[in-house]
């Protein structure tokens, strides 16, 4: 079991409804409703200086909210510290 903290608090993300983890795809890793593309690979494209319309280009099977909610969910990824807890 593992809880996420920040400054002494549990932090609570909202539902996401796009991003996926399935240790069938990908490894595990999260990825954008199931298909091979991982958040990392998103992140990855829009940190290198990719336009969202140019994501979209390479991935026509992806929509608009599935990069803004793969950069959501790499932004509180990011400010978490996960603790883990005895079983």
């Amino acid at each position: 079991m593992s809880l996420f903290f920040k400054g002494g608090r549990k932090l609570a993300m909202r539902q996401l409804k796009r991003i996926t983890v399935d240790p069938e795809v990908m490894g595990g890793k999260p990825c954008i409703r199931n298909f091979r593309v991982t958040v990392d690979t998103i992140v990855g494209l829009i940190g290198a200086g990719k336009t969202t319309e140019e994501v979209l280009a390479a991935y026509p099977y992806l929509r608009r909210d599935d990069i803004l909610e793969a950069l959501s969910y790499a932004a509180w990824r990011a400010e978490e510290i996960e603790v883990s807890l005895a079983s």
